[in-house]
């Protein structure tokens, strides 16, 4: 069965909005066995949106439409919907009832324009899902290629070539559109491409190597898994969250394609090493939160050119871990990488294992924090301070962290961030990590941790943005390694 998608809004065009959702749903076809050959995007444009759909209908089995649902005069998906298929639009009750009563549960009155949302054309069904105002739909289509559609309850004309085509409407906002995908489409498309096996995948996250270098680590193995044909990798650069290294199985079950998943696993991890830094949709934080959480330690953080990335990153990782919503299901205390999906509710009665961080953006805030405690801060002593952007200065701003926030292990970055403090052995782009971790006995389950001191020196590329995120996800791959005793 052949699929394409046609992503609706003049704002993707103008690159107000980058498209994200075709991209999303280009992958989940795949993983789902549905071949997906085209990808669309098109304004708001009555005549443009329907040529569209009526070339995607020509030469594919099956068509989601994403976006144009909402309300208001410029969301006409439905209306070339019903065009297309030479149907009328007929106002469905229980849709309108079901608006209505969410605009009720938030104590709002319901525009009236938003019963555009619950019209549907005949022959068409609504998708039960509908976390938003915009009901999805699926809608059969009698299709007559070079011609156009039969419409609902006609006679297919004599001696046409009449082939069966169907056409997904799904609303633009992400998280409404996935769950109607996850929910409705993907079985639904499996259904009627007759996709019988199970196809699974699991992602190892890396950091610390470039795709072109992970491929020649690989490439035997790429080579061995080319012949044999069953599981497959992929490579998916995911910018500053580092290269995904994908393995995909078909099995006759999902646990064959698991077990096929596992074995390869078990392949390419000693290959990759400490490159791995979690799975699927882990993190960074979370699996230095889950390492923390582990050891029963606790997190200060000083920053200067991430400018509160680090903590913003592990506060909301801390937050979601600890509610038990942490999109790869991580909780605070797992004892790996990437926890498995389910298991006990997550405890929200113990303390947090983030403490807290410092921007010091200013050198009068920075010198305070190295002064302050400096007979345990500063390596040069009481009166003299280092260089912020230093190896001595990081460090000493990793003990700042530590001991203001009263945490058992700081975590701070510096960096060259500009060409005017820029020199010939410190170029811009130069970035200061250090960790300093307390020393702790063992109690209980948790082993003892001895006390140590690390500073490195890196170079980043990019711009000042650029060195600012790589800066943050690099500080926090220093403490992972440090914490599992790999550095």
């Amino acid at each position: 069965m052949k699929t394409e998608i046609i992503a609706v809004g003049t704002e993707l065009l103008l690159g107000q909005i980058v498209d994200t959702n075709s991209s999303w749903m280009g992958e989940q076809l795949a993983l789902a066995g549905i071949d997906s050959h085209y990808q669309t995007k098109v304004g708001d444009n009555f005549d443009r949106i329907d040529a569209s759909l009526r070339l995607a209908l020509d030469r594919s089995d099956a068509v989601i439409v994403c976006g144009g649902l909402g309300p208001t005069q410029d969301d006409i998906t439905r209306e070339v919907l019903a065009s297309v298929m030479g149907a009328e639009l007929v106002l469905d009750e229980q849709i309108a009832q079901r608006i209505r009563a969410m605009f009720a549960s938030r104590s709002r009155p319901m525009p009236e324009n938003n019963l555009r949302q619950a019209m549907v054309p005949t022959g068409a069904t609504p998708i039960p899902r509908q976390p938003g105002t915009a009901p999805g739909l699926v809608a059969p289509i009698r299709w007559v290629p070079g011609v156009g559609a039969v419409p609902p309850g006609a006679a297919s004309p004599d001696g046409a070539e009449v082939l069966d085509r169907v056409v997904y409407v799904v609303p633009g906002v992400p998280y409404e559109m996935r769950e109607m995908l996850n929910g409705t489409v993907l079985g639904d498309l499996q259904r009627r491409a007759g996709v019988s096996a199970a196809i699974e995948s699991r992602v190892l996250r890396t950091w610390g190597q470039s795709e072109s270098g992970l491929a020649e680590m690989l490439a035997g193995r790429i080579d061995e898994l080319d012949e044999i044909g069953n599981p497959t990798l992929a490579f998916l650069a995911s910018g500053i969250e580092g290269i995904k290294v994908r393995i995909t199985a078909k099995g006759a079950d999902s646990a064959e394609a698991w077990r096929l998943i596992e074995a390869e696993q078990a392949v390419l991890e000693p290959m990759l090493g400490d490159l791995v830094f979690a799975y699927d949709d882990d993190t960074m934080e979370t699996a230095v939160l889950a390492e923390l959480g582990r050891l029963g330690l606790t997190l200060g953080v000083a920053e200067t050119i991430t400018g509160g990335r680090m903590a913003n990153r592990l506060s909301s990782a801390e937050a979601a871990m600890r509610a038990g919503t942490a999109p790869g299901g991580a909780k605070l205390g797992d004892p790996g990488l990437a926890a498995a999906a389910g298991g006990d509710q997550p405890d929200l009665s113990g303390p947090r294992t983030f403490a807290g961080g410092i921007v010091a953006r200013s050198e009068h805030l920075a010198e305070y924090l190295l002064h302050a405690g400096s007979s345990e801060v500063s390596p040069l002593g009481d009166d003299l301070v280092p260089p912020l952007a230093s190896t001595a200065g990081a460090e000493a701003l990793a003990r700042a962290a530590r001991s203001r926030t009263n945490a058992s292990v700081g975590l701070a970055v510096t960096a060259v961030e500009d060409q005017a403090s820029a020199t010939a052995e410190h170029p811009f782009g130069t970035a200061f990590l250090a960790v300093s971790i307390t020393a702790q006995p063992a109690h209980g389950d948790v082993p003892a941790v001895a006390h140590r001191d690390k500073a490195d020196e890196i170079r980043l590329p990019g711009d000042r943005e650029r060195l600012a995120d790589y800066s943050a996800i690099s500080a926090l791959n220093l403490l992972r390694l440090m914490l599992a005793g790999r550095r």
